[in-house]
Order: structure tokens, then sequence, then C-alpha cells
């Protein structure tokens, strides 16, 4: 009798330990993890977004406001269509990409995926394209020279050339390179973000930029998201599967144990 009712004892309270309801009060549950980790990124990514599209909007409306024409901005003015289209695209493409990279977002509505996507497409081809016509058909400002003129012309055309492989990857279902191209056209087009952290120290800490600061410091920020993008694509990119290990039924096990070893 002492016996049965020390076990059932001990029963309960390894119940009461296990409780499912206790312990969702102490450790989030895999759902709550997941749901968290899918809105850390979109978050962050808009986080960097902040300053350019900010600067991008208080363009737009010194534009379309008839602000005073200064040396700094009279390009703008001279051809205002390309630098509307830019800002205009670059904006829907960063704040729209942003959720379009979590795998919870994707799997949980990948029609909104898709629809995203199509929009997302012409809006980076619009914005690397007309960023590069600015680049070559605009004046130069004091403050650029060659190298940060080369270096917008290779990281303008890299966009392109990300969207136009990875739209094609998609065509043809590989979604493995479209996601990988896809994410490096987003890490371009984000660029201006993380320029901002490159050439702010400098500003605070040395004075202005010059031109070989200004290519340096904005180079520096296109290849730390391209790094940044290539360890994604890498750390998520599918393993090749292992095939499992064949197992021995009993009679096989009984008979590899009696049987001696061949030297």
């Amino acid at each position: 009798m002492t016996d049965v009712t020390t076990s059932h004892v001990t029963t309960t309270r390894a119940v009461r330990r296990s409780d499912p309801r206790r312990d969702f009060a102490v450790i989030p549950s895999a759902k709550v993890k997941r749901a968290r980790a899918n809105w850390l990124m979109p978050a962050g990514l808009l986080v960097l977004t902040v300053v350019p599209v900010a600067a991008g909007m208080a363009r737009l409306a010194e534009l379309l406001g008839g602000a005073v024409v200064t040396p700094e901005n009279a390009r703008f003015f001279a051809s205002p269509v390309p630098v509307i289209v830019h800002i205009v695209s670059v904006t829907l493409y960063s704040v729209l990409g942003a959720f379009q990279f979590p795998p919870g977002l994707r799997r949980r509505n990948p029609r909104r995926h898709r629809v995203i996507g199509r929009l997302l497409v012409p809006c980076g081809l619009a914005a690397a394209l007309s960023g590069l016509w600015m680049t070559v058909f605009y004046p130069r400002p004091d403050d650029t020279g060659d190298l940060l003129t080369g270096l917008r012309l290779v990281f303008g055309s890299a966009m392109v050339l990300s969207i136009v492989l990875g739209f094609a990857a998609i065509r043809r279902r590989d979604i493995v390179r479209h996601r990988a191209w896809m994410i490096r056209a987003y890490a371009i087009g984000l660029g201006a973000g993380t320029q901002v952290f490159t050439q702010l120290p400098w500003i605070l800490l040395v004075g202005p930029l010059g031109k070989p600061s200004k290519a340096l410091l904005m180079g520096a920020g296109w290849l730390i998201n391209l790094a940044f993008a290539e360890w994604i694509i890498r750390r998520r990119r599918p393993s090749r599967s292992v095939p499992p290990r064949p197992t021995l039924s009993y009679a096989d096990s009984a008979a590899a144990a009696t049987t001696p070893c061949e030297l």
C-alpha cells in the first residue's frame, strides 16, 4: 500500500512539473518565437530605409512645391522626371521589399508574396535604371569624382542584372536562385541606408566629405550590404539530403552478432 501511494505522489509531482500551462508562462512557445522572428527582419530593414526615404520625400516636396533653385538642386529642376521616378520607385521597392524575405510571411500568404513581387520587379528596375541615367547625364556635384561615378555604374548595373536573373529564375520555378538574386538586388537597392552609417562618423569626426572619402564610404555601404546578403544566402541554403542509414531487422542483427569477424 505504501509503495502504491509513493508511486502515485511521484507521478502527480512529475505531471505538475510538466504542466504545459505553467511552462508556457516561463518559456515562449515555438510559434511565438517564429512570429517574432518573422517581424524582426522587416522592422530592421524598415529602420534602415528611414533616412533615405525621408530625404527622398523632402526632395520630392522641394520639386513639386517650387522651391528656390540653388546650385545644389539645379540639375533636378532642369530635368525632374528621372529623380521623381527614382524617389517613388526606390521608396516602394525598399518598403515593400522588406516584407518579402521572412519565410513565415511567404508561407502564410504566398499569393500576397507573388503580387508584391510583380510590383517590385518594375519598381526595382525603374530605381536602378533611373539612377544610372542620373549618373550619366546629370552634371556632377563638386564632391563626386570618377571613382564614385564608376561605383554607381557598377552597382546600378549589378542591381539590374540581379533583378533580371531573379525574375528569370522564378519563371523556371528555381526558387533557390530566385531568392538569392532578389536578396542581392535588394541589398544593393538598400545601399543608401547603410551609407548613412558609413558616412556619418566621418562627417562628425573629420568634417565634410571629399571626392575620395565619399566614394570609399559609399562603396563600403554597398559592400557591407552585399556581404551580409551572401551570408544570409549561404546560411539558409538547403543542404544536400543525406540518405538514411539502412536498418537491420532483428533476424539480420542476430545473424551478424553470431557471425565471426573476418580478418
